[in-house]
């Protein structure tokens, strides 16, 4: 199951979606989006203390 993570003034919301439901993918896309044209910076974990920002969604991303 993957997760976006979601971190504002009041504190971090997850949220899960199965990458292999289209439908899924649709609505996890549409808040990343969402939050990005808000102003959000997205990034991906590379490691540990390791992150690469990104400014399109990735489904495979973990």
């Amino acid at each position: 199951m993957a997760m976006q993570i979601v971190m504002d003034h009041s504190g971090d919301s997850r949220h899960f979606f199965d990458n292999s439901n289209a439908e899924a993918l649709v609505e996890a896309e549409r808040l990343f989006l969402q939050f990005t044209s808000k102003g959000y910076t997205a990034a991906v974990r590379k490691g540990p203390g390791e992150a690469t920002r990104i400014t399109t969604f990735d489904p495979t991303a973990e």
